[in-house]
């Protein structure tokens, strides 16, 4: 159960007085409020029963100084017990104990595994900043960054053969010795060439061992042998397994292999998050495995990052989320968007063909102009055919370039979203474009920071709920060291400009004097 928190200062916390003012946390500790955390976890905890529990305000300030500092988990309980600013921004005495570090691990398991409680923090105190008026809009940015898995990529082959031995040990840890009629034996699929026969001869033999062992041990009082048989078995039946785009490890089943460029790629989760381009606080944040594609979840991202109350007229983003769907939401919620033209959504040589959206035409370069349009659907595509007029094209000097076999009149056929996205070509080329689109330049720099300086180039864990979570208690970390910067250079500001305004009240006294 929770307990009543003692507000009550000792003599022990005069020594708060010798953290500077302008020190990081205590400007987050005096101007950010944390007590809604108590209130968003309340029903995690049993009322009435049970032994009185560390507020869940304490434990989620523990972990933002563990990411905010790149700590583990006894190192930051460590420092905590030591360091006076880390004291003062829990909001405890000197003299106080702190939870064991296993308590970390537990809190993070069993109260933050739910993604909703991280999305609910991190708009809350986004939500603040509005209202204190730290935070001032104008424009939202969204890209994607990689994390490596926290272990190495395998082959099929190599996964079955985990999966054989762990079978074995899980049985003998169990039952306390492996079944006679088991052929404990696994195949050396190095000594095989031919890399699809080896997958296949791996396979059979982990078939036919999970079979024989579902024949010998009573899997009702090995519970966890038949998990683990269970999991091989669905393994085995994804078809994405065998192709080496499923599971590539056993100990972190859900990270994936994904593709930087069409020459790079990786192995582990994508972190895909929305931006403030002015201030840079990160609003919204989503981790999915490494083969996601980018913009997906823009719209659930959108949503939160209207939860948190930003005031947004533009949204920035590269090529990947040049996609109708993205580019109607945007438009939707009366934003601007500022997204290059991806080549795969729009493939029109404008050279040779404009577009006037009034007249719904098509004219090409030589002068001709579309005369009619015909809507084909396909099962799985639609698009528009532009139809030329025939005899401009019989007469055409490029009439031999242009059209093949004996189709008299050229025919443009364009997907079905093209004449829209030529609009958004033209916008594109503007000046005005070109510097708005610095904007996005922000989120590079985000990336690095969380990356370089709080961990995020490597998950911490196993797993997408390990990874979720490591991922928004980084943004939350970084967006709270924003805000410290942000304060401070007010306030130096501020310290800047009194003298100043002293002197021009002095000079206007003296003024009023004369005058007098």
């Amino acid at each position: 159960m929770l307990k009543d928190k003692d507000m009550q200062l000792s003599i022990y916390s005069i020594l708060y007085n010798k953290i500077p003012d302008d020190h990081i946390l205590k400007i987050l500790k005096d101007e950010v409020d944390f007590s809604f955390i108590n209130q968003e976890l309340e029903k995690s905890y049993c009322k009435y029963y049970g032994r009185p529990a560390k507020e869940p305000e304490l434990m989620v300030k523990l972990l933002v100084l563990q990411y905010l500092y790149d700590l583990s988990d006894e190192r930051v309980i460590e420092e905590a017990s030591l360091n006076l600013a880390y004291m003062y921004f829990l909001g405890i005495n000197p003299e106080e104990d702190l939870p064991h570090s296993s308590l970390l691990t537990k809190f993070r398991k069993k109260k933050l595994e739910g993604t909703v409680t991280m999305d609910e923090i991190i708009v809350e105190v986004v939500k603040q900043c509005v209202q204190k008026g730290i935070l001032q809009g104008g424009g939202i940015s969204i890209d994607t960054t990689h994390s490596e898995a926290n272990t190495f990529k395998c082959t099929a082959e190599r996964v079955m053969k985990r999966f054989a031995k762990k079978i074995f040990k899980t049985i003998e840890t169990e039952i306390g010795s492996v079944p006679e009629g088991l052929n404990q034996e696994i195949p050396n699929y190095k000594e095989v060439e031919d890399h699809k026969e080896a997958k296949q001869m791996m396979k059979s033999y982990l078939e036919e061992t999970i079979s024989k062992v579902e024949e010998i041990v009573e899997l009702e009082n090995s519970l966890k042998t038949k998990n683990v048989l269970a999991n091989a078995k669905e393994i085995l039946n994804d078809p994405k397994f065998m192709e080496q785009k499923g599971v590539r490890s056993i100990v972190d089943q859900d990270a994936r292999v994904g593709h930087k460029s069409k020459s790079t790629h990786f192995f582990g989760y994508k972190t895909e998050y929305m931006v403030t381009t002015e201030d840079r606080m990160i609003t919204a944040v989503h981790v999915s495995d490494g083969a996601y594609v980018d913009g997906v979840k823009f719209g659930e991202l959108l949503e939160l990052t209207k939860k948190s109350g930003v005031v947004f007229n533009e949204v920035y983003g590269d090529k990947a989320y040049f996609k109708k769907p993205i580019l109607d939401k945007i438009t939707e919620v009366g934003a601007i968007p500022y997204i290059p033209v991806s080549e795969m959504a729009y493939k029109i040589d404008e050279e040779l063909y404009n577009y006037n959206k009034d007249s719904d035409e098509w004219f090409c370069s030589q002068g001709n102009t579309t005369v009619r349009k015909y809507h084909k659907k396909g099962k799985n595509r639609q698009s528009y055919r532009y139809y030329f007029e025939k005899e401009t094209c019989r007469n055409c000097p490029l009439r031999d370039e242009c059209i093949s076999g004996k189709t008299v009149g050229k025919v443009l056929e364009v997907g079905i979203n093209t004449p829209e996205f030529y609009e958004y070509s033209q916008q594109q080329k503007s000046e005005e474009f070109r510097q708005k689109y610095r904007k996005r330049a922000c989120q590079e720099w985000k990336n690095g920071e969380m990356k370089n300086f709080h961990g995020l180039d490597r998950a911490r864990g196993y797993g997408l709920k390990s990874m979720t979570l490591q991922a928004k208690l980084t943004a939350l970390a970084v967006n709270l060291k924003r805000i410290a910067k942000i304060l401070s250079s007010k306030k130096a500001l501020s310290s800047h400009l009194t003298p100043i305004f002293l002197k021009i009240s002095a000079g206007d006294c003296k003024l009023r004097k004369i005058c007098a």
